[in-house]
């Protein structure tokens, strides 16, 4: 195993060794320099992450799952994904879900030992019943966390088809992924602070895994939310205006409609755009397996 000391995400950052000596705003200007790059390193391992996507998309059509799997900071950034895949697609919550080391009490605080468990990260995936169908995605900015590497080799094991994140070349856990992802975000402001920008790539990574996937599934109509489960005030609203937005009526009538669809987008979007009734949208949009472009030309050729 690498030792800790020669990775990258542990090296000392020459731009910030004088980081206490600077005033509040140049220290903020030193995190703000280095926070840019971010993005760029991530641009560079698109194909990786074009691969990952695809892989969950095809899972998901066979009746997979997508699994993260971290400890730490990577474990609750695969959390902070998962938790909001449900009220920005109405995907059940059991679709997109988060392992990580020590269990839910280790979102505020560590528990000892965990992360170092390759045993237990393996053993958390068999009591999520993780199948050969499913993806395993597995977080460590360090690229060697037993858990992660545990969690993965099980993966393996079962057939299940695997992703690593890291940010540090030729890791540990690559070894053990189908698909490595290594985004090389470089040292760190703070040396090995890497809830940084490791972390923050990692975030980025994330989000196009799901936002990508949720979209080729037919969760996303031009560039609006139109599978968001409507569960609070702010979200009726936002629930008013696509639908007011896409098919041009006021807002007043997009209510009237989402009334009658309990809230839900696509089918309020089909009556509206093609006047058909509500269990006809509806077929519409089973016919064409949840896409609106594809349901709106369905209803129009039905109805002529």
């Amino acid at each position: 195993m690498n030792k800790l000391s020669t990775l990258t995400t542990e090296m000392r950052n020459i731009d910030s060794t004088n980081i206490d000596a600077l005033s509040t705003l140049e220290v903020l200007e030193t995190i703000n320099k280095e926070d840019m790059t971010v993005a760029e390193s991530v641009q560079k391992v698109l194909p990786q992450i074009e691969l990952a996507v695809d892989t969950v998309y095809h899972a998901i059509k066979q009746g997979g799952r997508l699994f993260y799997v971290g400890a730490g900071t990577s474990g609750r950034i695969g959390i902070l994904d998962a938790v909001e895949c449900p009220p920005t697609y109405s995907t059940p919550p059991e679709l997109v879900q988060a392992v990580m080391a020590g269990g839910i009490k280790a979102i505020e605080k560590a528990v000892e030992g965990a992360e170092d468990d390759e045993e237990l990260g393996a053993l958390d995936l068999h009591e999520r019943n993780v199948t050969e169908l499913d993806v395993v995605v597995g977080i460590a900015a360090s690229g060697r966390t037993p858990y992660v590497s545990g969690a993965l080799k099980y993966a393996q094991k079962i057939g299940a088809s695997t992703v690593s994140l890291t940010s540090n070349k030729d890791s540990v856990i690559s070894k053990y992924a189908d698909i490595p992802i290594e985004v090389i975000t470089g040292p760190e402001v703070l040396t090995g602070s890497t809830r940084m920008k490791a972390a923050t790539a990692h975030k980025l990574i994330l989000n196009m895994i799901t936002t990508t996937t949720m979209i080729k599934i037919g969760k996303v109509y031009e560039n609006l939310m139109v599978d968001l489960k409507v569960s609070n005030l702010k979200l009726k609203e936002r629930a008013k205006n696509i639908v007011s937005i896409i098919t041009h009526v006021p807002n007043q009538k997009a209510e009237e409609i989402l009334e009658k669809t309990k809230y839900e987008v696509k089918p309020a979007i089909i009556m509206i755009k093609t006047g058909v009734s509500l269990e006809e949208a509806k077929q519409y949009i089973t016919e064409a397996n949840g896409f609106v472009r594809k349901a709106i030309e369905l209803a129009n050729i039905g109805g002529q």
